[in-house]
C-alpha cells in the first residue's frame, strides 16, 4: 500500500560523510526520519529487508554522460525509448540519476532534442532525468577535441546566440563553454546563471585569471579537469589547473573522468588531494560504452570505434569520450588514486548534487531526500541492488 513503511536493517548506511551502522526507513519514496515514526506517529515499519550486512549509498549521478549501448543521446528525440533503454542498462551499476550530455550539434539536432528531454522523476523504466548538459558548441576551435569544427560557434552577440541555438533553457541543468568567448564581462555566464543554469569551463584555452573572472561571475564547475584545456605551466600560466586551489573558496566543482585512459593515477591523486571537496565523477560515456572491441557506433557527428578500450574517431587515434560507466570510474579511482570508500562515494554522488544545487534530495540519505539508493558489498564494491524512490529497479 502507498503508506507502507520499510525498514532495512542489518546494514550500513553513508550519510554525513559516515559508514555508520543504522537501519534506513523509506515511505512514500523518501528517507523517512524513524523518530518521527516512533515517538510522533507511533507506529512501526510493515516491511522490513534484511540486507545482510551490505552497504547502502546513495544512488551515483552521471552528470556528463553521451550514451551507450550503441546510442547517441543526440538522436534521442527520435525514440523517446532509447534513453529508458539505456539508463536500464546502467541501473546494475547503480546509477540512478543522470544528464544526458549533447556534444556540439548542427542546430537540428538541438531543435529536436532540447524541448523534448524533460526534467523527469525517475523510476523503473528510466533513472531520474536531472536535465541536459549541452557540451558545446561555444568552444574554443584549439580545444575541440572531437567536436565538429563545423558546427562550433562564438558569442559576439551575447546570451541571444544562445537563445538563437539552443532556445528555450527549460530543460538545460549544465552549458559547458569556454570563457574567453564571453570575455571581458561575461554576459552569457550572468544571464545563464540568473536562469538557473550552471556554467561549467571547458573546451577552452583560457588563462587561470580569465577563469577565475569566469567564476567570480557566475561559473560553477569545470568540464572533465586535464582534458581539452592549457596543461600547467608553473610560470607561464598554470591555467585551469590553477582553480584547484581556489576551487573550493568560490564554491566551484570540477568533473573528473577517472577511467584509466583520461587521466593518470597520479592526477588523479594531485587533484584528490588539492580538493577532495570539489571532485565530481563523470563517465564522459558515449554510444561506445557496453560494446566490444572493434564495434563501431556514431557519436555526435562523427562515427566512432572502440580501439584497445579506447573510443576514438574512427580511422584515427583520436580519443572521443569514454566507454565505461561513472561506477567504474569510481572504482579505478580507489584501486588507482588510493582514495578512500566515502570519498570516493561521495564524488559520485553528493558532489554531483551538490554542483546542481539538489543536495537537499540527490546524493544523500538524510531525513526527507529521495529514496535512490544502492546496495553494495563494501569490500568488493560489487552492486546488488538499485533502487529509485523506494523503488527495486534492478537485483543481482
Amino acid at each position: 500500500m502507498e503508506d507502507t513503511v520499510t525498514q532495512f536493517s542489518n546494514c550500513f548506511i553513508l550519510r554525513n560523510h559516515e559508514i555508520l551502522k543504522e537501519d534506513l526507513f523509506i515511505r512514500h519514496g523518501k528517507i523517512l526520519n524513524p523518530e518521527s515514526l516512533f515517538y510522533d506517529e507511533r507506529r512501526q515499519a510493515e516491511l522490513k529487508i534484511d540486507c545482510q550486512g551490505l552497504l547502502i549509498c546513495p544512488g551515483l549521478i552521471d552528470i556528463q554522460i553521451n550514451g551507450g549501448f550503441g546510442i547517441d543521446f543526440a538522436k534521442i528525440s527520435a525514440d523517446s525509448n532509447l534513453l529508458e533503454e539505456v539508463t536500464q542498462k546502467l541501473f546494475p551499476y547503480g546509477v540512478t540519476s543522470i544528464c544526458p550530455t549533447i556534444v556540439t550539434s548542427p542546430k537540428r539536432v538541438y531543435d529536436q532534442v532540447i524541448p523534448n528531454v524533460k526534467k523527469s522523476k525517475g523510476g523503473k523504466n528510466c533513472a531520474n532525468i536531472l536535465g541536459l548538459h549541452l557540451e558545446g558548441p561555444f568552444i574554443a576551435k584549439a580545444k575541440k577535441g572531437a567536436h565538429p569544427e563545423n558546427c562550433l560557434k562564438d558569442l559576439s552577440n551575447g546570451f541571444q546566440d544562445i537563445l538563437d541555438l539552443y532556445g528555450s533553457l527549460e530543460n538545460v541543468a549544465i552549458i559547458t563553454l569556454a570563457p574567453e568567448l564571453d570575455y571581458p564581462h561575461f554576459p552569457v555566464i550572468r544571464e545563464c546563471t540568473k536562469q538557473g543554469v550552471i556554467i561549467a569551463l571547458g573546451h577552452s584555452e583560457a588563462t587561470l585569471e580569465i577563469a577565475e573572472a569566469a567564476v567570480r561571475s557566475g561559473a560553477a564547475m569545470v568540464t572533465h579537469l586535464f582534458n581539452a584545456m592549457n596543461g600547467f605551466h608553473h610560470r607561464a600560466d598554470p591555467g585551469f589547473l590553477g582553480l584547484l586551489d581556489s576551487i573550493e573558496h568560490q564554491s566551484v566543482f570540477y568533473g573528473l573522468i577517472s577511467d584509466g585512459i583520461h587521466a593518470n593515477s597520479q592526477a588523479l591523486k594531485l587533484a584528490y588531494r588539492t580538493n577532495k571537496k570539489g571532485m565530481v565523477l563523470v563517465s564522459d560515456a558515449i554510444s561506445a560504452m557496453g560494446l566490444k572491441p572493434g564495434e563501431k557506433c556514431w557519436y555526435g557527428q562523427h562515427e566512432i570505434e572502440l580501439k584497445d578500450s579506447k573510443a576514438v574517431i574512427a580511422g584515427t587515434d583520436i580519443l572521443c569520450g569514454a566507454s565505461t560507466s561513472v561506477y567504474h570510474c569510481m572504482k579505478n579511482l580507489i584501486e588507482s588514486a588510493k582514495v578512500n570508500l566515502i570519498d570516493a562515494l561521495e564524488a559520485a554522488t553528493l558532489h554531483p548534487a551538490q554542483a546542481l544545487g539538489i543536495a537537499d534530495s540527490k546524493g544523500t540519505l538524510d531525513f526527507g531526500a529521495d529514496a535512490d539508493f544502492v546496495l553494495l558489498n563494501s569490500e568488493t564494491l560489487e552492486i546488488r541492488s538499485t533502487w529509485i524512490h523506494g523503488e527495486c529497479v534492478y537485483k543481482k
